[in-house]
């Protein structure tokens, strides 16, 4: 990514994310899908209640992914693969006994924690299940994100890509296997997923265990190194603290949404699933011009970087303006691919007018990925978590103050107020051109 035009390497690099992003999202989407059609509202709101808490408990070992994935980029970009080596052995480590810990504490104490999100009695068990398995199997998520993240890192879109769409294969057939034809319930939706993970995880670990030599990765399996893991903590924890801080303003969301009752969680874990799968364009292309950043900045080609925040940031909100006409307008056409005409009306109500909101707040999400991403793949990972902090206190503040008068509709408000939140750290922080110096090698 450091020579040639920019708006088409970060398309070429983001195509790919955007499909891996979006089979990613078929885990869970075809879960809720199945889940709600065959299972029923209580097991949809059961399922969709364990989501904040789950990614919660895998923020720090994810995050310490993404800061790896930004080091490893910028080792590769000027040429460093004696450094990039080190730091994938030493990622290696920490994540392996982190993910260890993170299981053991989640499979246990799930329950308590579930009730401290005022989960309702009646859909309590169908969370536990579904949590307690996929918790227990998390070695296969955390390895592939990993795995996908070194080889983005290098510049490889592709493989991850190959790799989920495998396994989202796998996963509709053992959904349907699994729910439908067994009748395993919500554990055959947790056993299907954990099962795909693990299947794109051994996919992406194999091709880089086949590629070693051309990735200059060859004897990456040794003990850490004590500067690499360093420098992994001080751009990983950051972005692990700015991720643990946007799961515990999901969390007091959920929570929030939960006291509303089966038809609005059931209604918002529906609609939750189609945004994440609509956001996936915008991300895309942020974290494609992070990659870029990462492997320019260490050649300090600001006039390189500044031209792909131009073309990322046009490209993100006409994908926005796109986006958000399909969700205001199909909104009732898409909530009834989860709940069937014999279902919860009232659901559908409340998960179409989320979607209405949503669609007006991508204009907002796609200012705040393009400057957050340029701000974190120069490094200055500080800043990303201040920008983090600043999302989540509006997030909740708007959230917990709109409701009590707009009821469910004021949650839904709180996201944009709290993106535009979100937006004004970064935005200053780049115009200030105080990031430049913040590259880790080069």
């Amino acid at each position: 990514m450091t020579t040639g035009k920019p708006m088409p390497l970060i398309v070429g690099f983001a195509v790919p994310l955007l499909i891996g992003g979006v089979f990613q999202q078929v885990y869970n989407l075809v879960d809720v899908m199945i889940v709600g059609r065959y299972l029923g509202e209580q097991a949809l709101a059961g399922v969709g209640s364990t989501g904040s808490l789950t990614f919660f408990m895998l923020s720090l070992v994810m995050g310490l992914c993404n800061g790896a994935g930004i080091l490893v980029a910028q080792c590769f970009g000027v040429g460093n693969f004696s450094d990039m080596r080190r730091a994938v052995t030493s990622i290696i480590w920490i994540v392996g006994i982190l993910t260890a810990v993170v299981m053991l504490i989640g499979v246990f104490a799930c329950p308590f924690f579930l009730r401290l999100l005022s989960v309702p009695e009646d859909v309590i068990d169908y969370s536990v299940t579904y949590m307690r398995i996929l918790l227990l199997f998390t070695g296969g998520s955390v390895a592939y994100n990993g795995a996908s993240a070194v080889l983005r890192s290098l510049g490889d879109s592709k493989t991850p890509l190959t790799a989920l769409i495998i396994a989202s294969v796998i996963n509709i057939l053992l959904d349907l296997l699994l729910i439908v034809v067994i009748p395993l319930k919500v554990a055959g939706a947790a056993i299907a997923t954990v099962i795909a993970q693990h299947v794109s995880a051994g996919y992406c670990l194999f091709y880089l265990y086949k590629k070693r030599e051309e990735f200059g990765l060859v004897g990456i399996l040794t003990k850490p190194d004590r500067d690499m893991t360093v420098k992994i903590f001080q751009i990983g924890v950051p972005t692990a603290f700015q991720s643990c801080l946007i799961s515990i303003g999901s969390m007091s969301v959920q929570r929030l949404i939960n006291s509303f009752g089966t038809s609005v969680m059931a209604g918002y874990t529906a609609a939750a699933k189609i945004d994440s799968i609509a956001i996936q364009v915008i991300t895309s292309l942020g974290s494609a011009l992070s990659v870029f950043t990462s492997q320019n900045i260490g050649n300090r080609q600001f006039k390189r970087i500044r031209e792909g925040l131009h073309c990322t940031l046009f490209m993100s909100i006409v994908s926005a303006l796109i986006i958000a006409a399909t969700a205001m307008l199909c909104g009732q056409q898409l909530m009834r691919l989860f709940l069937g005409t014999d279902q919860s009306q009232d659901a559908v109500t409340v998960g179409a007018q989320y979607l209405t909101v949503m669609g007006i707040a991508y204009l907002i999400c796609a200012v705040m990925q393009s400057y957050q991403n340029i701000i974190r793949g120069a490094g200055d990972a500080n800043t990303c978590m201040i920008a983090g902090f600043t999302e989540l206190a509006g997030r909740i503040t708007f959230a917990y103050l709109l409701a009590p008068h707009l009821g469910e509709m004021g949650i839904w408000i709180a996201t944009p107020l709290s993106w535009g939140c979100g937006c004004v750290v970064p935005v200053f922080r780049y115009y200030s051109g105080k990031w430049k110096n913040k590259a880790l090698v080069g």
